[in-house]
Formats: structure tokens, C-alpha cells, sequence
């Protein structure tokens, strides 16, 4: 069967870059405790840019599986393998479904991108369409954007429908 990816959210970019541009400083006041403040002010900044671009990602992931009318919670029946890395220097995942109705089904499934501490990277919803009954289908989740160090992948939320 073959495999269908949709990415229905989209991550932002790391905020933390934006640290860098402050310890160089803006100013020639190079008082430890002058920087240090700065250096407080942007990881805090960062901070919050992270955690906005983390609830706006999960949250539209939310109201499209949410929108799917009829569909019942299939997290259990959904695994992911190994990340890898792609030729455009994404991550990508696979994702088995394991359908265990009666008839075909589809799912849909948020797919988190973590890093090795377990802080949240990016969100993308694939599908998995079509899978026959008794059977299992598979899709490729892949990243927004380019994830650095070691990325580790869930399953956030899944829909059968």
C-alpha cells in the first residue's frame, strides 16, 4: 500500500537562536551583570516563543483531528519506528497503523518531534489511509523544518475514522 503523508500543522523554527545576538550585545556595557540580565531577558524570550509556537502547533493538530467526524481515539494502535534523517536534512518517521475493525479504515495521527531532554521540536499530522481490515498501513511523518542533535518521535494523538 502506499504510503500518504499530509502535514496539516507546521512547527517554528528553534527559538533559542536568538540568544546569540545578545551576548555579542547591542551595547558597548559589557558589566557582567548588565549581560547577564540581557542574557536572562532573551533565554526567557526564547522561552516564550518556544512554548507559543508549541501550543499553536498542537493546537491546530487538535482541531483538525478533532474535526474528523466519526472518529474514535486509536493512539494504541499506532506505533512509530526509528527517526532518520532525509535528503533535505529533515526528520521523518515511520508511522504503522494497525487496523483492528471490521471494515477499512483511515487515521489520522499527531506525530511530536522531541529532542533528547524530551523538549518539543515541531508537530505534524500524517494519514494513514485506507488500511483494509485486520491489517496494518503505513506513512512517513516528516518534520517542518531541519531538527539538530538527537530527535526522538511520538504519537501525541491518534484518530481512526
Amino acid at each position: 500500500m502506499a504510503a500518504h503523508r499530509t502535514r496539516w500543522t507546521r512547527g517554528a523554527a528553534p527559538a533559542a537562536a536568538a540568544c546569540s545576538v545578545l551576548l555579542s550585545g547591542c551595547t558597548d556595557d559589557t558589566d557582567p551583570s548588565s549581560v547577564a540580565s540581557r542574557a536572562a531577558s532573551a533565554a526567557e524570550s526564547a522561552g516564550s516563543r518556544a512554548a507559543d509556537a508549541f501550543a499553536s502547533a498542537t493546537a491546530e493538530a487538535g482541531r483538525r483531528l478533532d474535526g474528523i467526524k466519526g472518529g474514535v481515539d486509536a493512539t494504541d494502535d499506532v506505533k512509530v519506528g526509528s527517526p532518520a534523517t532525509d535528503g533535505d536534512g529533515r526528520t521523518t518517521v515511520p508511522v504503522t497503523a494497525t487496523n483492528r475493525e471490521d471494515s477499512a479504515k483511515s487515521f489520522a495521527v499527531q506525530v511530536d518531534f522531541k529532542d533528547a531532554s524530551g523538549n518539543w521540536k515541531d508537530t505534524v499530522v500524517v494519514t494513514v489511509p485506507d488500511v483494509p481490515a485486520g491489517k496494518s498501513g503505513t506513512a512517513t511523518a516528516r518534520s517542518t523544518h531541519k531538527l539538530s542533535g538527537e530527535v526522538r518521535a511520538d504519537v501525541a494523538r491518534a484518530v481512526r475514522y
